[in-house]
């Protein structure tokens, strides 16, 4: 079947995408808990995708869909199903997934109990400002949701974030606050991520100078290790709440790990995201894997990486609420499927999963698009189209021309001819200049009415389609061996950064004692 989609793009790259895509054009795009998905500009026909279609069956991307619904064995490193689908089920499961539903709700009804203020202070007053300490996917997720609905926040509740090492990240975000009233998260699943425990750490002392012991009142630990959280704490009892042991970092924005959002923002607004989180559930696993959004979109990410080979995509979204979400994207889909190795521990043939950057459209216009347009490489590009369509009419307009002209320009390119035309009387080294090779594919995700509900929704789609895409790349996207090496090594450095000659690299041991 490869061999058969490689004769298809071989076929493909010889015609102009302009072309192609003019014959797609009126196919209806597909559609999944409010979003809208066009896969019009991309070099694929009827075709190649039926090909693609079929390589998928023969992966059984279906029966991937049941085993991850099912609660069966889908992280085979760990031995471990992966349940951060049933944080988002409003109704009652079966086994463990019911008991990682339930994990969520205390920490909803403890928000609600701090927005009220029925949970108080130390000294008895309200909380008027939350401190989020954590790393990885305990503050990517987080920061996200707080930054995408920073306007529907409790108007007295201040919210920072901390989570680098460097020390200034926690001088920054402590600034101007006032330990008094202040509550402070840390969010570690192992309860043993150095970061997270050093800014903690800090922290708790920042609080104990003030408020001695009665410092573990303004504490809130979300972790799979209570037992570890409160020997840290030397024994004594702060707010915990469970980060369950099944549920992936990179997947747990869903689960108290947002403990500070469901404060910032309040239980009913994040509940509105686990709605829309669960609509995204329900789509992708009762619809066929012809209309099924996550599957379709996963095929695509195989089709241009490992069959087109291209490294990259680029993501460029167009809503402000999003600005965070390539970075966001960057962690779900590089620690996922950053890998060349199967689960049966074989070298995987074909590219796996692109690099991905971008950022907020339409800022990027004036950094990376010339780039993307007249660059050496072509890119793959995804737009997310998702303005609040109640705000001005004339920045919204010009928002959704923007983002409609960068798709069509990087498809369509510019000719020479073209240049000339409009153009006429320049000289012929700038009309050279102004050639846009087009053939440049991109997918557009657009939502009418953006909100709480198609944030979750959309954040839900693009957890499923990482799943499925190591699917199809042998992969099993619920491990990080390659972070956790990187975390190794560290710790073998930093016990030798004073005594470099005790370093095992020679390398490293030249540049500490440059550095010190």
């Amino acid at each position: 079947m490869r061999s058969e989609l490689k004769d298809h793009a071989a076929r493909l790259r010889l015609q102009p995408l302009k072309l192609l895509a003019a014959a797609r054009a009126a196919e209806k795009p597909f559609e999944a808990a409010g979003w809208r998905i066009s896969l019009a500009r991309h070099f694929l026909d009827a075709s190649a995708e039926a090909n693609l279609l079929q390589h998928g069956a023969e992966a059984a991307l279906a029966k991937a869909g049941a085993d991850l619904f099912g609660g069966a064995i889908v992280n085979p490193s760990e031995n471990r199903p992966a349940l951060h689908w049933a944080l988002r089920a409003p109704a009652r499961l079966t086994g463990e997934a019911e008991t990682i539903r339930q994990s969520v709700l205390p920490a909803l009804e403890f928000a609600g109990k701090i927005q009220t203020g029925e949970i108080r202070t130390a000294h008895g007053e309200a909380f008027t400002a939350v401190l989020h300490i954590g790393i990885g996917g305990s503050d990517f997720g987080p920061r996200l949701i707080a930054d995408a609905f920073e306007d529907l926040a409790h108007p007295a509740i201040k919210l920072r974030f901390a989570a680098n090492v460097d020390p200034y990240d926690l001088d920054r975000a402590m600034a101007g606050l006032d330990p008094l009233s202040t509550l402070v998260i840390g969010v570690s699943k192992s309860f043993g991520t150095e970061e997270t425990l050093y800014n903690l750490g800090r922290a708790r002392t920042w609080l104990e100078d003030k408020l001695g012991e009665d410092a573990a009142r303004h504490l809130a630990l979300v972790t799979a290790n209570p037992e570890k959280a409160k020997a840290w704490l030397g024994g004594q009892d702060a707010y915990t709440f469970d980060m369950p042991i099944s549920v992936g970092g990179r997947f747990s924005l869903w689960s108290a790990a947002s403990l500070a959002c469901m404060i910032y923002l309040g239980p009913e607004t994040f509940r509105k995201i686990l709605n829309g989180a669960n609509e995204m559930d329900e789509h992708v696993r009762t619809a066929p894997l012809e209309s099924n959004a996550a599957m379709r979109l996963a095929l695509l990410d195989f089709w241009n990486t490992s069959i087109r080979e291209k490294p990259m995509r680029v993501l460029l979204a167009y809503a402000n609420r999003l600005r965070l979400l390539p970075t966001y994207l960057q962690q779900l889909e590089m620690e996922s499927n950053g890998k060349s190795v199967d689960s049966e521990g074989n070298t995987v043939a074909p590219p796996t999963a692109p690099a991905l950057w971008g950022g907020e459209g339409s800022v990027g216009q004036h950094s990376y698009h010339q780039w993307l347009h007249q660059g050496s490489q072509d890119v793959p590009c995804e737009f997310i189209l998702a303005p609040d369509f109640d705000r001005d009419s004339a920045g919204l307009d010009a928002l959704t021309a923007h983002a409609l002209a960068q798709a069509e320009v990087l498809a369509n390119g510019r000719s020479l001819e073209e240049v000339r035309a409009e153009e006429p009387g320049i000289s012929e080294a700038v009309s050279a200049q102004k050639v846009h090779a087009g053939g440049r594919p991109s997918t557009l995700l657009s939502h009418a009415g953006f909100g709480p509900e198609a944030f979750g929704a959309l954040i839900a789609l693009y957890e499923h389609r990482t799943y499925f895409a190591g699917k199809l790349w042998g992969l099993n996207p619920f491990d990080q061996w390659g972070v956790e090496r990187g975390k190794t090594m560290a710790g073998r450095i930093k016990a030798v950064l004073k005594t470099p000659d005790q370093a095992a690299d020679p390398v490293t041991a030249a540049l500490l004692k440059q550095i010190f």
